[in-house]
């Protein structure tokens, strides 16, 4: 059986893989799953079925679901929930566990997967982390306690609100710079000594400029997050309904697996 030392990480996509490798470098032994079998040979560690039977699991999966799944299929002491997903559902669950004795803290991130890999992703915590400070704290040291179970995933929605935004609004500019005769690497070396760079756009702006759309993260992705903005506000978000629209394209043209740097293509100047 595993012992206190070893963790399971569900959830081998680009955010899973990177978390297992912080983990795996601070000396926990990581065992991975993934109910995709492709995912599970992509995996560098040990893929096995056995990090459900892991006393600390951290979830890194695609929504709230997806959780919920894993939830239904495992009883570890410890949830650490990496997923940006439905704050009201995590909400339902996280009291259901604690009928159970099993604890659960939310831990989405902010950062793409190379961020998260090298230790810079900034993270917000919802509910009681005693217990797993030790895993946070391989994962990244920027860490944010916001309340109780829910709201961490609330404060990562409106971020990626900002974020998304950011990403739009450079690849917009980007094009039409090189509408006026502007090249788009010429561009971004103007963006980053002007005062509108922001840590958002720039991160992008290299795969932007190049047309490598490889991922660090994907568009849809984003757009599961973006209809989930648009869910939970309760008044008009016109920047935001324009961005979803977008990524709507972006979908039905097959960049869906892209990196979100790849909305840059929904512009055509030709």
């Amino acid at each position: 059986m595993p012992n206190k030392e070893t963790v399971g990480v569900i959830g081998l996509g680009l955010v899973g893989r990177a978390i297992a490798a912080r983990l795996g470098a601070a000396g926990f032994d990581v065992l991975g799953f993934d109910k995709s079998a492709e995912a599970m040979g992509a995996f560098d560690g040990r893929a096995t079925a056995d990090a459900k039977r892991a006393k600390r699991i951290v979830l890194a999966v695609f929504d709230t679901p997806d959780v919920e799944q894993v939830a239904a299929e495992a009883r570890p002491e410890f949830f650490i929930d990496c997923t940006t997903g439905d704050p009201l559902r995590i909400e339902a669950l996280a009291r259901r566990l604690a009928g159970d004795g099993v604890r659960y803290v939310e831990a989405p991130m902010s950062g793409s997967s190379d961020t998260i890999k090298r230790g810079e992703a900034t993270m917000f915590v919802g509910g009681d982390p005693a217990g797993c400070e030790d895993l946070l704290a391989a994962i990244t040291a920027r860490r944010y306690r916001i309340g109780a179970v829910g709201m961490a995933t609330r404060a990562k929605l409106a971020i990626n609100l900002v974020l998304g935004l950011n990403r739009v609004a450079l690849a917009e500019g980007m094009v039409f710079a090189e509408s006026l005769g502007i090249p788009r690497k010429q561009f971004l070396d103007l963006v980053r000594g002007s005062p509108v760079a922001s840590v958002a756009a720039l991160a992008k702006g290299e795969k932007m400029a190049s047309g490598d759309f490889v991922p660090d993260s994907r568009i849809r992705q984003h757009l599961k997050d973006v209809r989930r903005i648009r869910e939970y506000a309760h008044f008009p978000l016109p920047l935001t309904e324009a961005h979803e629209r977008l990524l709507d394209e972006a979908v039905a043209a097959g960049d869906g697996e892209l990196d979100n740097a790849a909305i840059i293509r929904r512009w055509r100047t030709e």
